[in-house]
């Protein structure tokens, strides 16, 4: 699992250094032809975007979730925008870019969207890559998988990873923390994500004890795995890894973990299960994000769309000095 690649854009000579990003990125999932060049072109298109126009910016960088391809995501907490319309008309754009600002990347990338609120700021997501069965969109363009997974200031390797499967039309999340940071917390979080993906559709209690094998030589890792289907969600979890159900309205349900260290000293699965209920977005987070930003969240906030949600709380509430990871699941889909 990649860990994104965060590039705070205080400068603007972080533009080319977010077009090399997503090049090198596009290169190391094996796209080909134009494909590394477009994805140049977007993340320079919003790098200068967000350099011309925001404040306490940063581009986050990564493989898409679910497919071969690229994911780039802007977030600034600026002046936000009176006319996103006007800001994407083909042509329009402030002067001395490579393309014509969000008019290009609209145009360019396979999906996008942004939200923005004046006073906020503005948050944008655009991918590229190449056509898979299922890319983490629903069929009407909505993002409905997102996740954004950060090491602490002055890591390179990442304690925390996430994982999502999808099997007999049930959705299976991970969120896995390895204690601590650096290589070995690194090591327990990627043992944990390949045992998940061995079998991710069996029982939730097996699926705990089945990592809780896996690590028993390693550092150990605080744990979450959430299941849905169109009728019902389930949790378990053990250590401080938070799950949380929200809707436009805010935080309808938060999910406690069991005490304990998963490789350790895990207590028998508990899976805390209740009634889906249609436009509820699941969200899993290590506690590398400050756990107060629940307490009174702003319904511009809970109404963006995954991939957004994850990013905006990335940016605004982590704690640098540990990893951080958010996955978020947008409204599940019902079949017509």
């Amino acid at each position: 699992m990649s860990v994104t690649t965060h590039i705070p854009v205080d400068h603007y000579s972080a533009v080319q250094l977010a077009a090399s990003a997503a090049r090198r990125t596009a290169l190391d999932q094996g796209l080909t032809g134009a494909l590394p060049d477009r994805a140049a072109v977007l993340a320079s298109e919003l790098a200068s975007n967000v350099s011309r126009h925001g404040r306490q910016g940063s581009l986050y960088l990564q493989p898409l979730p679910l497919r071969r391809g690229v994911e780039i995501l802007a977030v600034d907490r600026g002046p936000g925008m009176a006319d996103p319309e006007r800001c994407m008309t083909d042509g329009y754009s402030t002067g001395g870019s490579l393309g014509s600002g969000l008019g290009a990347v609209r145009r360019i990338a396979d999906e996008f969207t942004l939200r923005t609120k004046e006073g906020t700021g503005t948050l944008v997501c655009a991918r590229l890559g190449e056509p898979g069965a299922d890319d983490g969109w629903a069929a009407d363009g909505t993002p409905t998988v997102g996740a954004v997974r950060v090491p602490a200031d002055g890591e390179s390797a990442c304690g925390d990873s996430w994982g999502v499967a999808v099997t007999d039309g049930a959705e299976t999340a991970l969120v896995v923390d390895g204690l601590g940071h650096g290589s070995a917390a690194s090591e327990a979080a990627e043992l944990a994500l390949r045992t998940f993906h061995r079998d991710p559709g069996q029982p939730l209690p097996q699926l705990m004890r089945a990592m809780h094998r896996a690590l028993r030589h390693s550092r150990g890792a605080a744990v979450a795995v959430l299941r849905r289907t169109a009728d019902v969600l389930e949790l378990s979890s053990v250590g401080n890894v938070r799950g949380l159900l929200l809707t436009p309205g805010g935080v309808r349900q938060r999910f406690g973990g069991q005490p304990g260290v998963v490789g350790w000293n895990m207590p028998e699965p508990r899976v805390q299960r209740i009634p889906a209920e249609p436009g509820t977005v699941s969200l899993l987070h290590s506690d590398g994000i400050d756990a107060r930003w629940a307490d009174s969240p702003s319904p511009f906030l809970t109404s963006l769309p995954a991939p957004l949600l994850a990013a905006a709380l990335v940016h605004a509430h982590r704690r640098s000095r540990d990893d951080a990871t958010v996955l978020t699941l947008g409204p599940v889909r019902r079949d017509p």
